[in-house]
């Protein structure tokens, strides 16, 4: 197949593009604006492929979306590009709406096209996989895991802007007819994530001395996706699961901020254990809680797991271990983004604008 993939230079983007690339024979077509947190380097170790090529553009362009799926003529679509980072959509939500909204209505309208002049072979296996997150569907209390048929309550401009677009696939698919996949996926991490999410502030922050910063008192849960498992189960998705379906991606792995960050500063303290920062946990920093922080969010995979044979390969005590050893290692990748202007804030999103 061809295979286009919008926001191949983020985080997931490239880990799926690195897999495709390194584990299928598909040829990859990648389609990124190249924003803040896009970074061609993430593909460095896959881009003199004679399977790989890319478009940098921005999917808000409907005319250039249309000319770009046109010349391509793409199998399949795999609809990653997204802004995500949910403190920055406190700050400024209009940048969510766009390019979440209106960016995902630009490719569906794109990719109508293309589908509807494909020879009847290809027309039939066609498919648009749009991924989504799994705050779509707000907050769980103590109990209980989101499914495929848990109503959406979104409480953040990010998530309800995920919901937004995840509601405008479905009617894609069902008024034109058009061959679309969700899937819904809990918090991913690993080698690559742009260093304003979670896990690598808190890594880079503890590297050079710097509050770790916690919201609240810490106590919100999430369900941890090594994104590598993730690029595995999205594949998955796009050449098995069935034409209008819903899948939930989650990596099995509850755990309290607070017990995620300690965990970190453990695997610090035993790989640089001649840092001047050990314990790293002294400077754990409890700073005022982002607003409408959603309590828990956890996944119940068994249907992807039932249906399509997906399941995580890691639990996050080694996937951890795993990333806190890839960021050791690879200084160079996260100096650079420093160097080229990125600040490392302590915290975003306290009030919204």
């Amino acid at each position: 197949m061809k295979i286009l993939v919008t926001g191949g230079a983020g985080f997931i983007g490239s880990a799926v593009i690195r897999f495709l690339i390194r584990e299928t024979e598909h040829t990859v077509v990648n389609i990124d604006k190249l924003t803040y947190a896009a970074n061609l380097e993430n593909l460095t170790s896959i881009e003199d492929s004679p399977r790989y090529s890319f478009y940098q553009a921005d999917i808000c362009d409907e005319a250039l979306m249309k000319n770009i799926f046109t010349e391509c003529e793409p199998d399949a679509v795999m609809h990653l590009a997204a802004e995500s980072h949910v403190d920055r959509s406190i700050d400024g939500p209009r940048a969510f709406l766009e390019t979440n909204i209106m960016g995902t209505y630009s490719l569906l309208q794109a990719a109508r096209i293309v589908w509807q002049g494909l020879p009847a072979d290809r027309k039939q296996a066609f498919r648009f996989l749009h991924v989504s997150t799994d705050e779509v569907f707000g907050s769980l209390g103590s109990e209980g895991f989101f499914t495929e048929e848990t109503p959406y309550a979104p409480n953040s401009p990010y998530s309800s802007s995920k919901a937004s677009s995840d509601m405008i696939v479905r009617a894609w698919h069902h008024t034109f007819g058009l061959p679309t996949l969700i899937s819904n996926c809990s918090n991913n991490y690993g080698p690559y994530q742009f260093p304003e999410k979670l896990i690598p502030v808190i890594l880079l922050n503890a590297l050079s001395g710097k509050p770790l910063p916690v919201y609240g008192t810490g106590e919100n849960i999430r369900d941890w996706l090594f994104v590598d498992d993730h690029a595995r189960a999205l594949y998955r998705i796009l050449t098995a699961g069935a034409v209008g379906e819903t899948y939930n991606i989650g990596g099995h792995n509850e755990k309290q901020n607070i017990e995620l960050v300690r965990d970190i500063c453990r695997i610090l303290d035993t790989l640089i254990p001649d840092s001047a920062h050990v314990p790293h946990e002294k400077l754990i920093t409890f700073v005022k809680d982002r607003p409408g922080h959603d309590q828990r969010y956890a996944i119940n995979a068994s249907k992807i797991a039932r249906e399509l044979g997906w399941s995580p390969s890691v639990t996050v005590e080694e996937g951890l271990k795993l990333t806190v050893q890839w960021y050791l290692e690879n200084r160079e990748w996260w100096e650079a983004l420093l160097n080229r202007g990125f600040k490392q804030e302590v915290r975003l999103g306290v009030t919204a604008q």
